[in-house]
């Protein structure tokens, strides 16, 4: 019997890379930083994930489309383990990713590195439409479809969106 050659960490991330965020599915939860690791262990794959916060109610889905999309390759056993440090941030988000949320309609969020967590954001502060590009916008809302998102309305172009909170 020919044993498998495991895959590199590298050829671990291009497989996860296919796995979409449920709550955004313009990005993979590799360009979401939300893969934080990936290596062998006693011939188990052992992956890494820090939720984007500690309630999303999207673990669950992920991890088991972690572990289906592994699976489809041939991969397995697969442990799955969940840290929350250091704590996930939007800083982790990188500029590919950032300009494909804003390609999806979703205000890509400013970078967090001394951001308080409350407010998120100072008052008055825009954010730019992912539209029409005006930073002639409002806040709607502090919470969107989700807890980690605003809604936000654009005086020039009149659209609704939301936005990636800093975190």
């Amino acid at each position: 019997m020919v044993k498998r050659a495991q895959p590199t960490r590298d050829e671990i991330f291009e497989i996860l890379d296919e796995v979409k965020d449920p709550e955004v599915p313009a990005l993979s939860v590799v360009e979401l930083g939300i893969v934080r690791d990936a290596s062998l262990e006693n011939d188990t794959l052992v992956v890494t994930v820090t939720p984007t916060y500690s309630g999303c109610p999207a673990m669950h889905e992920i991890e088991a489309d972690i572990r289906d999309a592994l699976t489809r390759h041939g991969l397995g056993p697969i442990e799955i383990r969940t840290t929350y440090t250091p704590a996930w941030t939007t800083d982790w988000i990188g500029p590919e990713a950032r300009a494909k949320l804003e390609a999806y309609g979703i205000a890509a969020p400013g970078a967090a590195a001394g951001v308080e967590l409350v407010p998120l954001r100072r008052a008055g502060a825009s954010v730019r439409c992912p539209f029409c590009k005006s930073k002639d916008t409002e806040q709607r809302s502090a919470f969107g479809s989700t807890a980690c998102k605003a809604i936000w309305y654009c005086r020039s172009c009149r659209q609704p969106f939301e936005e990636f909170k800093a975190i």
